[in-house]
């Protein structure tokens, strides 16, 4: 449950200074969520329990025990000491690139009435976890005990989802190592009447921490928000703040990422997320875009939404009789069909898992049905994926039990194609990452199975059977491509406007689309253009002799090169919701620079090498 880098119990010291030990205020029955502050109030049977801290099974006694706690940070007293971060790393024994805790800043005015507002964060022991939801292994609980939400890194089979949801960056995925692990509220020192670490090593009085609602000694407010921290209502985070000294009218991060914070006066003085123009040039950066850590998502979601969009005209020929699609299968290539769709599935299946931090523990992925968008979208796609191969077997027999089955298993395959590919769909749209949580990635996804189905078939058919054989099937395939192709252009269009006009990290993603990766950008939307004229042409007039051939085969490259394009960007571009850095942590600009300059070798500097 807790990280084992710490064998030991913590005990309480007669010498423990009063600022370290957990205070005992009176506190109301609800939160401002309207949730229960006593969260063992309605069920008596978890009370008396032990935590099982490294094998302990003693119970504290303190009287707060089952009521959720939380943080109170007090930013007019931040001097960013990094005493919290370095207390926290010690106590849990985390290695020099990874933190649980993290001191960041927001900066605004002129010279030299300029202000800089320090943040420290680390997880927020939400009321709403979407970590807890959204992990198909279910590596997390949350607990009557404190409110803690704590994470078991054994458990965890590294797929990182978790640190998508996140709105704050808490979950931290330990690539070293090969799972996830994060803050556990110090619930050993709770147990004996501590504060957490970080709260007791606060030299200002910045950081403390009690029963939520509560108000600190010294304290006015219990603000739910600050700038540079992101909506409150994503997971009703447990921590509250303090603001009172005025600030800029506009505040900047110092981190890569192009983002300010602008005051709502018409919001009582709290800031609004904007976008921050750096004055940017176009670029290319075709090789960043193209070696993301993210390159086993695009593979297995083109491959499998590849091969789904193939299925289901197979299936559609077979079982619907849908001219011209139902002659597929007394064709030549019906069979090699099969057997490229099982390969390219594999194939992608194959990626995805080595991605993994422990692909040998791929089974865990279905113990979160019931939450998990993840666990739906891997049983959806396996479900498919044994249709897939029911129906290829049964293909190649002959009989009435073999067809009674090949239709069962197309069948099968058809549910899970449509689970598979609505929470593949579902799983990307997160609150906290505002460029995917868009209606525009379902039909990029949908679009693209269309399209690179169609384009699969042709491509085997071709070969196998000539243009001349199938001329009216291309011009069928060609439509069928091209109605892929319009629904993501459409998409496109409204992504595009409704980033602009929601503004935020959603602008910011787009800002950096036409700026970082402006050139390969618009190389995308030519290759679409052109695509898109090339099958409205196709479809109606056919392909014949060898400019048929040659028109199909840069087609198909041009098809296949925007829809890598495409999901590249998908990937590298979305910006989360979280938390601000500082000009060296936390900032991924200079995490890229220390690897490219070969900084990220020295320990250091705090910044893994690529490898």
């Amino acid at each position: 449950m807790l990280n084992k880098v710490k064998k030991k119990r913590y005990f309480e010291r007669s010498d423990e200074p009063e600022y370290a030990r957990l205070p005992n205020y009176e506190a109301p029955q609800k939160n401002r969520y309207g949730k229960p502050i006593d969260l063992a109030a309605e069920d008596e049977q978890l009370k008396g329990l032990s935590l099982n801290i490294n094998g302990d099974t003693s119970v504290g006694e303190h009287p707060n025990r089952y009521k959720q706690h939380g943080f109170y940070f007090n930013a007019d007293n931040c001097i960013s000491c990094h005493a919290c971060e370095s207390a926290c790393s010690e106590k849990n024994g985390l290695p020099p690139y990874l933190a649980y805790r993290a001191v960041g800043y927001v900066e605004g005015g002129t010279y030299p009435n300029y202000t800089r507002l320090n943040i420290s964060m680390a997880c927020n022991h939400c009321d709403n976890p979407v970590c807890l939801k959204g992990c198909p292994t279910r590596a997390y609980t949350k607990y009557a005990e404190y409110g803690a939400v704590l994470q078991d890194p054994d458990i965890c089979f590294g797929c990182g989802y978790c640190t998508w949801v996140c709105p704050y960056n808490a979950p931290q995925l330990d690539i070293e190592k090969g799972h996830v692990h994060k803050c556990n509220m110090c619930v050993d020192r709770l147990e004996v009447g501590l504060k957490p670490a970080c709260a007791s090593a606060c030299l200002a009085g910045a950081l403390d921490f009690g029963v939520i609602e509560t108000r600190p000694e010294n304290r006015e407010q219990l603000a739910t928000q600050i700038p540079g921290f992101p909506t409150p209502e994503i997971t009703h985070p447990n921590i509250r703040f303090q603001q009172t000294k005025t600030l800029p009218g506009e505040m900047t991060r110092p981190d890569a990422i192009p983002l300010r914070y602008e005051r709502d006066d018409q919001g009582q003085g709290s800031f609004k997320t904007k976008l921050r123009d750096v004055g940017k040039d176009q670029s290319w950066n075709l090789k960043k875009l193209l070696s993301s850590h993210e390159n086993a998502h695009i593979a297995f979601t083109l491959a499998s939404q590849t091969v789904m969009g193939a299925f289901l005209l197979l299936f559609l020929g077979s079982f619907a009789n849908v001219t011209p699609f139902n002659d597929l299968e007394r064709s030549s290539s019906f069979v090699p069909l099969l057997a490229s769709m099982l390969v390219l599935l594999t194939f992608g299946l194959v990626k995805l898992n080595l991605h993994l931090g422990r692909p040998h523990r791929f089974y865990r992925g279905f113990n979160n049905l019931r939450y998990s968008p993840v666990s739906r979208e891997i049983a959806g796609v396996s479900l498919f994926f044994g249709g897939l191969i029911g129906f290829s077997l049964f293909s190649l027999l002959e009989g009435d039990l073999s067809n009674t089955l090949r239709s069962i298993a197309a069948y099968v395959g058809i549910i899970g194609l449509i689970l598979g590919s609505w929470y593949m769909y579902k799983l990307y749209r997160i609150p906290a990452r505002p460029f995917w949580n868009h209606w525009q990635t379902g039909t990029q996804f949908w679009g693209s199975s269309l399209t690179l189905g169609a384009l699969l078939i042709a491509i085997v058919s071709s070969l196998l059977s000539g243009l001349e054989n199938n001329h009216i099937q291309l011009q069928a395939l060609a439509f069928v491509a091209l109605i892929g192709l319009c629904m993501e252009a459409i998409g496109y269009l409204f992504h595009w406007r409704d980033m602009q006009r929601q503004g935020g990290e959603g602008a910011a993603s787009h800002y950096e689309q036409t700026t970082t990766y402006g050139k390969s950008h618009l190389l995308r939307n030519g290759l679409l253009i052109i695509n898109l004229i090339a099958l409205t042409t196709v479809s109606i007039t056919g392909l014949s002799g060898y400019v048929g051939i040659t028109v199909g085969i840069l087609l198909g490259l041009s098809i296949l090169s925007s829809s890598i394009i495409t999901r590249a960007l998908f990937y590298v571009l979305v910006i989360p919701t979280t938390m601000p850095g500082a000009f060296f942590w936390r900032n991924k600009g200079f995490q890229e620079h220390a690897q490219e300059s070969g900084l990220a070798n020295m320990p250091q500097v705090g910044v893994l090498p690529k490898h």
